[in-house]
């Protein structure tokens, strides 16, 4: 990549899967009407040896999850890019690795959804979960019963990134279908929703809603063994699972509406408790009480079909650093972003799929 004189470099780090899906051109083209160079990092090498930058983007979430479970390579990495990070509080950084940690972890942002009282006022939850750290079946059971965990429920591994399993997801009836977890994991009530997915992309104050096919509805039974599925196979925008399609009995004779409010409350409760600027989370409507279940969040997700998503990212990146720049001035730098970092109008939200403006490039990935 060709460093124009005179501009600021925002730095990128992603792995190359992900690099080999993403659309440079237009990346470097949006990066350079904004006013930036866009350089790729070596993390293998010393950053301090590298071009001096201004903005670290990248999208470090398997390697923090390996170094955090003792990967020594990954530990490495992990180390260098935070003692360069912390060796230079001005370079504004998207996002914090602390704070993307929490995300790493579905019991810890779980446990963050159900202690969050504002959400329950206004119709929203996260369905009760229990974590499993052995295989004592009868323990388990416990467990649940004092999490108020009820089947069905869905088995989750704990760590949320770092390996393809972190997405394999395993229905479960009955208490003789626990046999099947694999501690550390987390079972979360299954929410009957219609087999409807709402996923929620965001950056900064702006958002964008895309409705995927999800798992029909299930109930407990003695007789059922366990489903094993993938999300990325049931839940990708064209799916045909069978595992989507709703059974006779349950044909819904209304829709089941989701409510914009109830999404930006999620939305801003995300920002204050988490802190990210490129995040996403799922959720479904509850097909008897229409209340909206927040079942996962993700650190920089896919953005598939997020319109202009490079305009998107290059102004929330501007006004990212803008305001980096105001605190690291105050001195005041502990890379923790406040409710108005994250978002120039706090009540502000944008949802870019009602922009009027023609769409440009739609998602970051190559079509």
């Amino acid at each position: 990549m060709e460093c124009l004189p005179h501009k600021k470099t925002i730095g990128i780090w992603m792995s190359d899967k992900k690099s080999q899906k993403l659309n440079w051109k237009e990346f470097i083209k949006s990066c350079a009407s904004h006013g930036y160079n866009l350089v790729r990092l070596d993390l293998d090498i010393p950053l301090e040896e590298q071009r001096p930058i201004n903005v670290f983007l990248h999208k470090l979430t398997d390697v923090i999850a390996a170094a955090d479970h003792g990967d020594s390579k990954a530990s490495v990495i992990i180390n260098r890019v935070e003692q360069y990070l912390s060796n230079h509080p001005n370079i504004t950084v998207i996002d914090p690795l602390d704070n993307v940690r929490i995300l790493l972890n579905r019991y810890c942002y779980y446990t963050i959804l159900q202690n969050e009282p504002s959400l329950y006022k206004q119709g929203i939850f996260t369905p009760s979960f229990a974590e499993f750290t052995t295989n004592n079946i009868e323990m388990n059971i416990e467990i649940m019963r004092q999490r108020g965990v009820k089947f069905p429920v869905i088995c989750k591994p704990t760590i949320a990134h770092g390996s393809k399993s972190a997405h394999d997801m395993i229905v479960i009836f009955n208490e003789k279908g626990l046999h099947v977890c694999k501690p550390p994991c987390v079972v979360q009530n299954f929410v009957n929703h219609n087999a409807v997915l709402h996923k929620v992309f965001l950056i900064g104050d702006r958002y964008h809603i895309c409705e995927r096919p999800s798992l029909k509805n299930f109930y407990a039974s003695e007789d059922l063994e366990p489903i094993y599925y993938s999300t990325g196979e049931v839940c990708k925008a064209d799916s045909q699972s069978t595992l989507s399609i709703l059974d006779p009995h349950d044909k819904a004779d209304i829709t089941l509406t989701l409510n914009e409010d109830k999404i930006k409350t999620i939305i801003r409760i995300l920002r204050k408790r988490i802190g990210l600027l490129l995040a996403g989370f799922d959720v479904v409507i509850d097909n008897m009480t229409g209340s909206h279940a927040v079942i996962d969040i993700n650190v920089y997700p896919s953005y598939d079909n997020f319109p202009n998503f490079f305009e998107h990212l290059l102004d929330s990146i501007q006004e990212a650093e803008n305001r980096n720049v105001n605190i690291y001035n105050n001195g005041d730098c502990n890379g923790v972003y406040g409710e108005e970092f994250l978002g120039h109008k706090i009540n502000g939200l944008i949802n870019v799929g009602m922009d009027p403006i023609k769409y440009g490039v739609t998602g970051m990935n190559i079509n």
